[in-house]
């Protein structure tokens, strides 16, 4: 039987003081696992993106512009120094944040963010920018990528970031909301996906790199809004998820030069209930690979390939920000059999992001002004 997930608070975080655990959720019944919810910590301000760096250890970004430091035994660190400026208005703030597949070695971090225009208060646009980390402070900060143009918006920023196996690093967009029919344009990064090296530079073999009039870092276009992006394990290609507007959510494999619809094709409608396109299907447009009517208003996404978990090995998880779950769709291959709602009720937050932690357990991120770092892990483990 489903229980709600224990609400206990801490009237503030404190920098690097270990946290008891805060909260664990009684036995949590779903078609193929029994699970309990553990939350690591709460008090995180709309966190948005996490990446570990460590078995132990975990980035969090914070919206209004806070990167921390969560350690699994509930610490949390002061906010990092040397984060840049960022437009925190409505959608925009912080956003992702990744490891570099070196980083290791090299100890860079690239963070994505709702950028302001210095010339303009109104104007700002999605950017990425690579960092060291250096103990609680970001050094050598550059700004690799800034999506073209800026623009007077606070919505629609995208933003996932995901590195290929070659070392491409992946960036999805949004289409600000109010430039729509910018998405099928290719001389602008609105409504796309890019695919740069590390360092900002534009790979050869991307698709639009010697088109005139396109921009060369474009790896797909006709995107609504892309929150949520992972690598399949077996095909290693990205899958992405794309909020639709009123209904019309939609799962994507996004390939090199293709044309995902938006705005003259959806499964969706205006949020007035008046009608957007006639077109669900749209000749040169692919179709999505798995869609939803009404919306689930889609986040973070995750393919699940740890050993806590058999009977969910090559899922995929999504994070759901309407009704507070995540989905769960059952792969085989990239065929998707059945989906199952799973946490509803029991996270009681909207799920801006998950991931599998190097200890095969999965990771929660809700995005709330309390929003909670949750740790869902088998029963009785």
């Amino acid at each position: 039987m489903k229980t709600s997930l224990l609400a206990l608070s801490l009237s503030a975080l404190v920098a690097t003081a270990a946290m008891p655990a805060l909260a664990q959720s009684d036995t949590i019944e779903t078609e193929r696992h029994d699970v309990q919810l553990h939350t690591i910590t709460d008090g995180l301000e709309n966190p948005w993106g996490m990446t570990f760096i460590s078995n132990t250890e975990v980035l969090v970004t914070e919206r209004p512009g806070h990167l921390r430091r969560v350690s699994l035994d509930g610490t949390v660190s002061e906010p990092l120094s040397g984060v840049p400026a960022v437009d925190a208005r409505n959608q925009g703030g912080l956003l992702d944040v990744a490891v570099d597949p070196d980083f290791a070695n090299n100890s860079y971090i690239y963070i994505s963010y709702a950028e302001p225009n210095p010339d303009n208060d109104k104007e700002n646009s999605t950017a990425v920018a690579r960092a060291k980390l250096d103990g609680n402070a970001l050094t050598d900060v550059e700004v690799i990528f800034q999506q073209y143009p800026k623009y007077e918006s606070t919505g629609h920023f995208g933003s996932r970031l995901v590195f290929s196996p070659e070392g491409h690093l992946y960036i999805t967009l949004g289409d600000r909301q109010t430039r729509k029919d910018a998405s099928q344009e290719l001389d602008t990064h609105i409504g796309k996906t890019v695919r740069i090296w590390p360092d900002g530079s534009v790979p050869e073999d991307n698709p639009f790199v010697n088109k005139d009039g396109a921009l060369p870092e474009i790896w797909s276009y006709g995107n609504r809004n892309v929150q949520g992006a992972a690598l399949h394990p077996e095909t290693k290609e990205l899958w992405a998820s794309e909020h639709g507007p009123r209904g019309g959510d939609e799962i994507n494999i996004i390939r090199a030069g293709n044309n995902y619809g938006w705005p003259d094709a959806s499964y969706g409608i205006n949020y007035d209930g008046s009608i957007l396109t006639e077109h669900t299907h749209l000749e040169g447009a692919e179709q999505p690979h798995y869609y939803w009517v009404p919306s689930i208003a889609t986040a973070g996404i995750m393919f699940y390939t740890g050993d806590k978990f058999p009977e969910w090995q090559g899922d995929l998880f999504v994070g759901a920000l309407r009704d507070r779950h995540v989905a769960r769709l059952d792969l085989e291959g990239e065929r998707v059999m059945h989906e199952e709602t799973l946490l509803k009720g029991d996270i009681e937050q909207r799920v801006r992001a998950i991931t599998q932690g190097p200890d095969g357990y999965i990771y929660l991120l809700t995005d709330d002004p309390d929003g909670r770092l949750v740790q869902v892990k088998p029963a009785n483990d």
